[in-house]
């Protein structure tokens, strides 16, 4: 067949149509290539001929105030493997899986992804199996079908805490990526944790460096170094304590906070049951959640007894009362028709100064009751109360303060004595420390010292004065009369032979459901020392203890003692040099005595004793008969069987005669009577007349003559 021209022109025409139209189309994909998807061609074509690996800089240590390290970074490794390098996954897992403790299944699967360039095996290896692995790899190369190629051991950080649980729930924890979790691990995070590094390396196509290949090193900047206010070995006094106080007394919790009261560095702080750092439970995140918590500053409580020492603090500042004041005591006192009662058998006359050894509620009731709502409440802020402390530490609660406004007058009554008001460890032991430093409340804190990776310091911590609560005349005599309270009150148990030591106890109620327990306590005591110049302030606190007596002077103060005698002599002060040793008596029966008789053997022993309830008999005793005590200890006995006598319906009206109006009505008021007044002067009449047995709130009428 022959083609005519025209023909030949058409299929010409068509064939350059074609080609022309597959011009365009390469000149389309020319164009997106080359303009659209250039970038991240490029990107791609660098991810498969370039290796980037990150340098992890190494976390910052965390060290006491004397520099024992607290916290530091230990060398770990990882083994990664590239998937394009390895011959037979499976074989490989074979090897692997006992050393790793990684299951085989896992491992091939992660040996097989030949879509990326490298694979984490396993992270955080210690030096031992990292050291079996290399000893793996070597016999592996020398085999003659060697399977374990593009196998890669890399050095990375692992915190390590070189005291274990010791202060946890300060320091806080990190995650397995060394990122703070939790406490000043967290909360100081940006100092500690540095700025990683890199290196950029040219690779094959099987991931193996290129021989004389360009590689960028950019070096990786170390996390800096923080130093705390702690003292390791107060910590472990207070450690030690604390774990004695929780299993002797199977208690739920125990708290211990130890503090410089006149610059607010804390030097222990104790939060028992706890965890070992090293080995978190993060399995259970229940209990790592709730032993992670820093109870001494996130958990506020009703003080109790310990509280006493602010609201005497604040009624002798402002000369509403003397410490020789006389008072009595008749078990009880009635405010707006309620009726509140004392801890234990009533204490009948005493001064003020005794009133706070026997930690008496109805004298402080009184005290808060002639402080008044606005002026208790100036003090209670004086005090840093309802606020939080400022500490540098991360999660502070404030605690619980009634307002001003909202406050009634049996309110006002139970805030003297320790309730109806809520307050931190922390809280309660920098007022305590403003107490008796001389007047000054300081802001407390952990933090010394922060410097960078290269050594320059940035951050120094130092001791703020917030308020002047009382003067320093105020606070020389409230250091007197919690001496007094140590010799011859309910701290008795805190004496150290050769010290002079000052201190209050606390027990204070429970609240379950939103009802008061009768039978769980909060058992605590505060104390300092040496009484002329403070240098350690320790608090307490001993969660439901269970055991017979749960008393602060019984559960806490033995423990504090024991933290104080070892601080002091750590500090190098030294007991005096001519101060006797104590005599050791042994306890007496008294078990079934009545109270009269068991408070006479008690005393024949050389021993002193406390009564927990109102009764006749005593039903149990601490200590245990035949134990022995330095003389002079404080015994603690349980009674029961309620007699008509305990009961105190009436009380003896006093004599008040040749009393001014103020006198009188003081006294009347501490025996819980009211007072009507008749002409001007001093007492010369009164009814009922002196000696006459009434019910408590009734109104004795007094007829006041000029002198």
């Amino acid at each position: 067949m022959v083609l005519t021209g025209p023909v030949i022109r058409r299929r010409l025409a068509l064939l350059m149509a074609v080609f022309f139209a597959l011009f365009l189309v390469l000149c389309a994909r020319l164009f997106q290539l080359q303009i659209l998807e250039a970038q991240s061609l490029q990107m791609r074509a660098q991810a498969q001929w370039t290796s980037e690996s990150t340098i992890q800089p190494t976390r910052g240590r965390i060290l006491d105030r004397n520099g024992a390290v607290l916290a530091q970074s230990a060398t770990a490794y990882t083994l990664s493997v590239s998937p394009r390098q390895v011959k037979d996954p499976g074989r490989m897992a074979r090897l692997l899986a006992p050393v790793l403790d990684v299951r085989e299944e896992t491992l091939v699967q992660r040996a097989s992804d030949t879509s990326k360039g490298g694979v984490t095996l396993k992270r955080q290896l210690s030096r031992d199996v990292a050291q079996e692995i290399k000893a793996l790899m070597a016999w592996d190369a020398a085999s003659d079908d060697p399977v374990l190629g593009g196998l890669y051991l890399e050095e990375e950080s692992k915190r390590y805490y070189p005291m274990g649980e010791m202060a946890c729930q300060v320091l806080g924890l990190t995650t397995i990526d060394g990122v703070g979790q939790a406490g000043l691990e967290q909360a100081l995070d940006s100092y500690l944790s540095g700025k990683a590094g890199r290196v950029l390396e040219e690779i094959d196509g099987k991931g193996r460096e290129l021989d004389y290949s360009a590689s960028e090193y950019i070096a990786a900047v170390e996390g800096g170094t923080v130093a705390l206010t702690i003292d390791a070995s107060i910590q472990s006094f207070a450690e030690r304590a604390a774990r004695e106080a929780l299993s002797m007394n199977s208690a739920k919790a125990v708290r211990v906070l130890v503090m410089d009261p006149n610059t607010g560095e804390i030097l222990a702080m104790v939060n028992k049951p706890d965890y070992d750092l090293n080995d978190p439970p993060r399995d259970d995140v229940e209990t790592l959640t709730e032993r992670m918590r820093n109870r001494c500053i996130t958990d506020a409580y009703e003080p109790g007894s310990t509280f006493k020492i602010l609201t005497a603090a604040a009624a002798l500042d402002s000369a509403l009362v003397s410490p020789g004041e006389g008072f009595f005591c008749t078990g009880s006192i009635h405010v707006d028709g309620g009726r509140i009662r004392c801890w234990g058998r009533p204490h009948g006359a005493e001064t003020f100064a005794q009133a706070l050894q026997n930690s008496c509620n109805p004298v402080f009731v009184e005290m808060g009751l002639r402080l008044g709502v606005e002026r208790f409440y100036d003090y209670l802020e004086a005090f840093g109360l309802g606020k939080s402390t400022g500490v540098d530490l991360p999660g502070e609660a404030g605690g619980i303060l009634i307002a001003e406004k909202n406050v009634k007058r049996v309110d006002l009554a139970r805030i003297g004595f320790g309730q109806s008001v809520a307050l931190t460890p922390l809280q309660l032991l920098c007022a305590t420390c403003s107490v008796v430093n001389g007047g000054n409340l300081m802001t407390p804190y952990i933090v010394k010292s922060i410097a960078d990776g290269s050594g320059e310091l940035l951050q120094t911590g130092r001791s703020t004065v917030r308020s002047h609560p009382i003067s320093a005349e105020t606070s020389a005599t409230m250091r007197a009369l919690l001496e007094g309270v140590v010799k011859e009150g309910g701290g008795k148990n805190a004496a150290i032979p050769g010290y002079r030591i000052g201190g209050k106890t606390g027990t204070a109620q429970v609240y379950v459901d939103g009802v008061v327990s009768t039978d769980k306590h909060i058992g605590s005591f505060v104390g300092f020392a040496p009484i002329d110049d403070p240098q350690v302030a320790v608090l307490v606190i001993v969660e439901e203890a269970d055991v017979p007596i749960d008393f602060g002077s019984v559960t806490a103060a033995p423990f504090a003692r024991e933290i104080l005698e070892q601080t002091l002599m750590y500090l190098g002060i030294a007991p005096q040099s001519d101060a006797p040793e104590p005599e050791q008596v042994r306890v007496p029966q008294v078990t079934g005595m009545n109270l009269t008789e068991a408070a006479a053997a008690v005393k024949a022993a050389g021993l002193d004793c406390v009564f927990d309830g109102e009764g006749g008999v005593v039903k149990g005793q601490l200590p245990a008969a035949g134990a022995e005590m330095p003389a002079g200890s404080l015994m603690m006995l349980y009674v029961d069987n309620l007699t008509e006598i305990s009961n105190n319906d009436k009380v003896t009206v006093p004599d008040v005669s040749g009393l001014s109006v103020l006198e009188a009505n003081r006294m009347l008021r501490s025996y819980g009577l009211k007072l009507q007044i008749e002409g001007g002067g001093l007492a010369s009449k009164q009814e009922p007349a002196a000696g006459s047995e009434v019910f408590p709130t009734a109104t004795v009428k007094v007829w006041f003559e000029p002198p």
